[in-house]
């Protein structure tokens, strides 16, 4: 059975970093794309980043782009998302996911393997 289990949320700062993590089992991960989607309350789920099966290419949401960076490392079948700079629009619900067609994609609905999400909250 296909498993995605995030690690690493919490509380920060405004201005400080985390690191999350999300480490797959139950299928052969390493050949699929992964990606990171958020949820806010009363907001719908938005896409974060994807990287491809190899790390070769990367995709990041306008609002992230410098600030956080996607990696994964297939020998470990895990995944992170490295945030700085963090500001408090980035308080959501962080969620690890992944899709088995080799191409990346900003759409929720394309990605049919989802963790249970993990807390971040970023003060002011």
């Amino acid at each position: 059975q296909a498993q995605l289990v995030e690690s690493g949320g919490g509380l920060v700062q405004a201005g400080g970093s985390l690191r999350l993590s999300c480490a797959a089992s139950g299928r052969v991960f390493s050949t699929y794309p992964m990606a990171w989607f958020r949820q806010a309350p009363g907001k719908e789920r938005e896409f974060v980043a994807a990287i491809t099966w190899n790390g070769g290419s990367t995709i990041y949401a306008d609002s992230v782009k410098g600030r956080f960076t996607i990696s994964r490392d297939n020998a470990k079948s895990t995944a992170s998302l490295q945030m700085n700079s963090l500001k408090p629009e980035d308080t959501a619900v962080y969620y690890c996911t992944a899709r088995s067609r080799s191409s990346l994609s900003y759409r929720p609905a394309e990605y049919p393997y989802w963790g249970q999400g993990t807390q971040v909250t970023v003060s002011s």
